[in-house]
């Protein structure tokens, strides 16, 4: 293929994106405007006018885009040639090079990397040795910390040099302590990655000059996303004369909370002089109306950003519709609703042309259970369906044992979550005693005599865990029993809900599971109220039913997708939801706090554009929170959308249907089902 055929299909500013060979050029991709098809050809192109395949570097985030990109090269130009791009991500081009040349800071050649078991072992190791194993300290928190620093390439003397207040100097050492014991055990984790690579340049200019010898054209896709790791070592490769493109939008820059440094972008023109900018911004996923309400949703920011305006040749297509249901459980009515009634309208429809966004992962609940329900087939992306997550059922594993004192699988998978001192010996001696004798788990557990054989801190949990157990159990059993707040208090009796820090040491990560135990708690609030009387076995008899029927097929299958928006970045869909518009929930209150609102707005922007032909807004004007009912308020994203949206009412939406349409629709739902007519 020559230079001519590469630039033929393309709109006159990918053409330009893909013609900029020298110098310094900044792509910015908007939503759906062909972002990897412009990197591909770029890459063809230069193929095509006679540069050698092994001076470019392409980089990316993952592996999925980065095998695509190959792909599509391989067809374009000879797949010999496109085999002989280095396209990757930087964690594996940094691996490339550590293997060559890691000798020179103390490692062996052979070192391993650490994988996720590994690196909790390693640093449960580190901070053992310095006493901050137990107690109040947050450790989970001092793990982030020390993956923030490695991202920012601060080595472990630098950190505590620059360390202030109580928290971060002894973060710092357990950082030295940890990074000793990685080097003892010639290992790297997936942070040093970068960092070490980055010393490699630094203290050896030999080697950072043989990449920049090799690499004269270099190209990075999704350049929003770059922490300032990644920014460093591309500007050390580039050097004084960059032939560097990077491709991203700054509009979708979402993932300040991993490192991403949204000012790389921005700042591009001012760090890299003589900058040439290309803007796309024909869009080709989205009618016209869904991208009016994208842009007005921009306009009204405050942020500094690169100013671009999507627009579409596919049509006006329908204004996205706001909707307020009544509660959360009528959102997901709603939905159920709407889906079965397009099928019936447009029977080429098919289910996965349907996706459901929200905020955060503990929001699919109320949509799992009513697509169950209605039997949808639904596929949950970016997470587990909600009941199957580890923390639900360790909370389902607590209720068992407290209403049913002999369930000693339900004791077996929480007595060491969170930590109470009982290690493998004492779980042993449980074990044994629990086969010489009649005694349920948790009656030994409260056994004086038993006790005796247990150590000092075991013997405490012990006496602890069956307490907590026996106190909630008799609650529960209660008339009249407020589920969501014994269950609640139950939970934090037992040291499950504080603990949670001590099994993840990811703080966000923490802060996720909590939502889901908040959410579970509005479950077992919502089924309360629903049916008045409702006892604790009635709930979990019905947790075990709902269990029973969620089917675990392949993601082949026709389903509706439940996706957080995070999740759904790079992804499309014919018909969107996107719910739970509500103050403190979208924007999320807490990432307000920690990244402003500017993120959560660009935020906002990537779910409208998920979008193809129509779009739906809703919220609840009540929903369970902490397992009580309250009234909410709408988010304030929603003043933003101006004229660009259409606010509806349910029922105008969803107009009831006529007994004929009724069967009409319910004889199309068994033909699809069972393959045979009524």
């Amino acid at each position: 293929m020559d230079c001519e055929q590469i630039l033929s299909g393309l709109n006159p500013e990918q053409a330009e994106a893909v013609r900029t060979l020298e110098g310094p050029l900044l792509v910015l991709a908007g939503a759906g405007t062909g972002k990897t098809r412009v990197i591909t050809c770029r890459i063809a192109y230069m193929l095509a006018c006679g540069i050698p395949p092994e001076s470019i570097l392409g980089l990316t985030f993952t592996n999925k885009a980065a095998a695509e990109m190959r792909e599509r090269l391989a067809g374009m130009v000879e797949p010999e040639l496109a085999q002989r791009v280095t396209l990757g991500t930087f964690h594996s081009f940094c691996i490339r090079i550590l293997r060559k040349h890691i000798a020179k800071l103390g490692y062996m050649p052979g070192f391993t990397i650490a994988d996720e078991s590994d690196q909790q072992g390693i640093f449960k190791q580190a901070c053992g040795a310095l006493g901050y194993a137990g107690g109040n300290f947050p450790v989970g928190a001092a793990f982030a910390r020390i993956g923030d620093w490695k991202n920012h390439l601060t080595d472990p003397l630098q950190a505590q040099r620059e360390s202030s207040g109580d928290f971060e100097p002894k973060a710092a050492r357990i950082y030295e302590a940890y990074q000793e014991l990685l080097e003892q055990q010639n290992m790297v984790d997936f942070d040093d990655m970068l960092l070490l690579v980055y010393q490699l340049f630094r203290d050896f200019p030999a080697v950072l000059e043989e990449y920049r010898n090799r690499y004269h054209y270099l190209l990075v896709d999704e350049y929003q996303d770059t922490n300032t790791a990644q920014f460093v070592l591309i500007k050390m490769i580039a050097g004084e004369k960059p032939n560097l493109c990077v491709v991203g939008d700054d509009d979708q820059s979402i993932y300040s909370w991993r490192g991403a440094d949204v000012s790389n972008i921005l700042d591009f023109p001012e760090i890299f002089p003589g900058t040439r900018t290309v803007k796309l911004e024909q869009n080709y996923r989205s009618c016209s109306a869904i991208l009016e309400a994208a842009n007005a949703v921009l306009e009204s920011g405050s942020a500094r950003r690169h100013r671009k305006k999507l627009w579409s040749a596919l049509g006006e297509g329908e204004k996205p519709k706001v909707l307020a249901l009544e509660d959360s459980e009528a959102e997901a009515g709603f939905v159920s609703d709407l889906i079965f009634k397009l099928k019936g309208e447009q029977p080429e429809l098919r289910y996965q042309d349907f996706a459901v966004l929200y905020r955060s992962n503990a929001l699919s609940r109320a949509f799992e259970l009513n697509f169950r329900r209605a039997g949808i087939p639904f596929r949950v992306v970016g997470g587990q369906q909600f009941f199957a997550r580890r923390e639900i059922k360790d909370a389902i594993a607590y209720l068992n044992l407290a209403t049913n004192p002999r369930a000693d699988q339900s004791l077996l998978r929480i007595i060491g979550t969170p930590p109470r001192g009982f290690g493998e010996t004492a779980l042993n001696a449980l074990k044994k005693e629990r086969a010489s004798s009649m005694k349920s788990m948790l009656e030994l557990l409260g056994d004086a005599d038993f006790q005796k054989k247990l150590s000092g801190p075991a013997a405490r949990g012990a006496r602890e865990l069956y307490a907590a157990v026996r106190s909630a159990g008799a609650q529960l059993s209660a008339p009249d029993c407020p589920l969501s707040a014994v269950i609640s208090s139950f939970l934090r009796e037992t040291g499950y809900l504080d603990g949670l820090q001590k099994i993840y040491k990811d703080t966000k990560d923490v802060e996720k599971r909590l939502e889901n135990i908040d959410e579970f708690l509005n479950d077992a609030g919502e089924f309360q109220s629903r049916s008045p009387g409702a006892t604790i076995q009635d709930y979990l008899e019905k947790l075990r039913l709902d269990e029973s029927n969620a089917e675990d097929k392949d993601d082949e299958r026709d389903a509706v997708t439940l996706s957080s928006i995070h999740a759904s970045k790079g992804l499309e869909y014919g018909i969107v939801v996107l719910s739970a518009l509500e103050h403190d929930i979208f924007p999320h209150f807490r990432s307000v706090e920690e990244n402003g609102l500017d993120e959560e707005l660009r935020l906002f922007y990537v779910a409208i554009t998920r979008a193809k032909r129509q779009l739906y807004i809703t919220r609840a004007k009540r929903r369970m929170i902490k397992g009580v009912s309250q009234i909410t308020r709408p988010s304030p994203f929603l003043d933003r959308l101006g004229d660009s949206v259409s606010r509806s009412a349910a029922d105008e939406v969803i107009k009831p249907v006529s007994k004929e349409e009724a069967a009409k629709l319910f004889a199309q739902a068994f033909e699809e089902l069972f393959g045979k007519k009524i």
